[in-house]
């Protein structure tokens, strides 16, 4: 039994760790941010994400049933995400470079980093697949899917951060205003991408 368990921890941390730090909403997101606002200025965002994140995932593991009967309403949701991600994409690909003050009132803040994850049907369906697929990682009950949400939060939060100081390490090396515009071209076009990757799929 303990092999069996070992196993099913590795297999499990296969599917975490890939899914946490492939390009995604949350991690494209981080960068387009952090190219923008520095990483500092995308530490609210991120620990909204992480909050929204964990929220979600403790509601689905206690309703696991629930969602797999009415999946239309998650693929719903996949298309609301998607738009919403566009939308953030143009906001971010428009911008002009920022001064301080409009730095402040650009930023993208905590509610935006819960929110984002309750319109994410990709979000949800990860945790679908985690919870029932890996779900007795930890036990059976809901203290297990706790444990196996913190599991997940461990690793989508280096993840998260990273693509955020990507992103300021991209500011730094785009500091004139021409070069910043063109940055913000290309940020928001891959966040962009994102949104069609997550329709078409």
């Amino acid at each position: 039994m303990g092999d069996w368990m070992d196993a099913l921890l590795v297999a499990t941390l296969v599917f975490i760790i890939p899914m946490c730090f492939s390009p995604g909403p949350n991690n494209v997101l981080c960068a387009a941010h952090g190219s923008q606002h520095g990483f500092k200025g995308t530490l609210t965002l991120i620990s909204g994400m992480a909050v929204g994140w964990s929220v979600l995932g403790l509601f689905v593991g206690g309703a696991t049933v629930f969602i797999e009967d009415n999946q239309e309403f998650f693929e719903i949701l996949t298309y609301i995400g998607a738009a919403y991600i566009a939308y953030l994409s143009y906001k971010i690909a428009t911008s002009d470079p920022l001064d301080d003050r409009s730095q402040e009132n650009e930023r993208l803040g905590f509610s935006t980093g819960v929110a984002i994850q309750f319109v994410n049907g990709k979000a949800w369906i990860h945790f679908l697949v985690l919870m029932t697929t890996f779900g007795s990682v930890f036990g059976t009950g809901f203290a297990g899917k706790a444990l196996l949400v913190l599991l997940n939060v461990m690793f989508g939060l280096p993840a998260v951060m990273s693509w955020a100081a990507f992103g300021t390490a991209l500011r730094r090396t785009f500091s004139t205003p021409s070069s910043a515009i063109a940055l913000n071209r290309v940020m928001g076009a891959s966040l962009f991408a994102v949104a069609v990757w997550i329709v078409i799929q």
